[in-house]
């Protein structure tokens, strides 16, 4: 395989070859749809090249709750069918293709006043039919626990932030959780790359058709006429494209908080939304102090698809949901970060929603336009890329199979292996059998081996190895993407700084 490697360096030599060369397959959409869609057809041996307007996770995939989940919340609307998708895809995620960027997480739904003793039964019929799925999915226990009833003193050593008047114990099931879903996007994009695929990013594509597409380089102002097999994975912005689709774009805020504004909570917890059987809000902790709370469904328009806003009101429904299982209720003080990202609902002009809305994905293959793939999740990416990449295969007469499945990202390794790799846990959790290299430019840069502030861990060597292998051309891309800096809106000043400092490193290393 050709070294990993995405920079400025090959960034040009990819729009020299796209302005002159034709592709099997190339991909417009740098989420985690059209970077898995960009591996799928590289791994089958496809001449592929992945094009983003912005950068790798610039929209809605660096926006999600940072799960993987195994199926509950649908089995909860009676969706069995997309729930065993989850579970199939849960376990190759967590087992084969991403160990490094996953691990098992604990899930308490406390069983309090907001949780009467009819709706405790309910869930937790749900949850062991959730189990059973990830049985017949082959997860082994040791990774995923069964789930159990736990007391009210258990519940509260693993979630102790919360309100003991009325806690009659809890609901303990082990889901999915993902590191970070941006960087899962960066190595699925870099594994693409290992396979033969071009990126470029900070690249617009317009008149997409079945087999061009006019480029555009943001950087240099110059446009062109590409030729493939062309995939449309643009997300919200996918019906821009392709005009029997109809994007419904929902707003899925979220709030972010100090582990100990909650308890310092080893479990993420629930609190049930009023009103609406089988919503809740979650406390999601992170392995940097900080603990993630969402999310919201909020229809929108016109909304900047890229980093939307997240209004007052939508943390007020946050914090308020929370605090109903709290001891110590939170305030806007305590919000240390904000986010929100835009889930892409799909219809068909015509032909009415799909079965449910919000999470089946929509693959559209019509005689002269590109080949579409929208909607769906980020657990299961995978399967919505395997399709896709049928799709194009059917057009391109190819008979080249998928091997995804099976086909390990960047970094991963089992478990043990990764135990054993001699760098900082930190950096192992983030980059797996990759965290000797980052480490290794400390040796050479000893002052990148500090955290880049007082409130955030994250080390300037991440912020380097992003430049160098990993496609950031921008502070923002180090501090957004490539890590998750912002999430802290207290470490972003300082983090800048640092990131400027590498950007200037990394190009005298490229002028060398």
């Amino acid at each position: 395989m050709n070294a990993p490697v995405i920079d400025r360096r090959s960034r040009t030599r990819a729009l020299e070859s796209l302005a002159t060369s034709r592709y099997d397959c190339i991909v417009v959409g740098g989420g985690v749809t059209g970077a898995g869609v960009a591996l799928d057809a590289a791994s089958r041996g496809l001449r592929t090249a992945l094009i983003e307007r912005v950068d790798l996770a610039a929209g809605t995939s660096r926006w999600s709750s940072k799960l993987v989940h195994g199926g509950l919340r649908y089995l909860a609307k009676g969706d069995v069918g997309i729930a065993w998708e989850s579970a199939r895809e849960r376990h190759a995620l967590m087992t084969t293709i991403a160990p490094h960027l996953t691990h098992a997480a604990a899930n308490i739904v406390p069983l309090d006043g907001s949780t009467p003793p009819s709706l405790g039964l309910l869930v937790e019929a749900g949850i062991r039919l959730a189990d059973g799925l990830r049985l017949a999915s082959h997860t082994s226990r040791h990774l995923l626990p069964r789930p159990s009833r736990i007391s009210a003193s258990e519940a509260l050593v693993m979630a102790p932030g919360l309100r003991q008047d009325g806690l009659r114990g809890g609901i303990l099931y082990w889901d999915g959780q993902l590191e970070d879903d941006a960087r899962l996007v960066t190595a699925i994009a870099r594994t693409a790359v290992a396979h033969g695929a071009d990126v470029v990013t900070r690249c617009a594509a317009t008149e997409l058709t079945d087999t061009t597409v006019t480029l555009r380089d943001e950087l240099a102002g110059v446009s062109f006429t590409a030729h493939g097999h062309v995939v449309n994975a643009t997300g919200v912005w996918a019906g821009d494209h392709e005009p029997s689709v109809h994007i419904e774009p929902s707003r899925g805020s979220h709030v972010v908080v100090r582990s100990e504004a909650v308890g310092r909570p080893r479990a993420i917890f629930t609190a049930p939304v009023p009103g609406h059987f089988g919503r809740f809000v979650f406390a999601m902790p992170q392995p940097d102090g900080l603990v993630i709370i969402g999310l919201t469904d909020e229809p929108v328009e016109e909304v900047d698809g890229v980093a939307p806003d997240v209004p007052p009101d939508d943390t007020r429904f946050l914090l308020h949901t929370i605090n109903q299982v709290l001891e110590q209720p939170l305030t806007g003080s305590d919000v240390v970060g904000r986010y929100a990202g835009l889930r892409p609902l799909v219809t068909t002009a015509g032909g009415g929603p799909s079965a449910d809305i919000s999470r089946r994905h929509l693959l559209v293959d019509q005689p002269g336009g590109p080949v579409t793939i929208t909607g769906g999740k980020l657990t299961t990416y995978r399967q919505m890329a395997e399709a896709t990449v049928d799709a194009v295969c059917r057009r391109a007469r190819s008979t080249a199979g998928c091997r995804t499945r099976s086909l390990p990202l960047l970094g991963a390794a089992s478990r043990e292996v990764l135990s054993r790799v001699a760098a900082p846990e930190r950096l192992v959790r983030r980059y797996g059998t990759e965290a000797t290299e980052v480490a290794a430019l400390g040796l050479v840069h000893p002052e990148l081996m500090r955290p880049v502030s007082e409130t955030c861990p994250t080390l300037g060597v991440e912020l380097l190895f992003g430049v160098l292998h990993e496609g950031a051309l921008t502070a923002a891309d180090l501090v957004e993407r490539r890590t998750r800096i912002s999430f802290d809106a207290q470490a972003v000043d300082a983090a800048r700084e640092v990131a400027d400092r590498v950007l200037a490193l990394a190009a005298e290393h490229a002028r060398a």
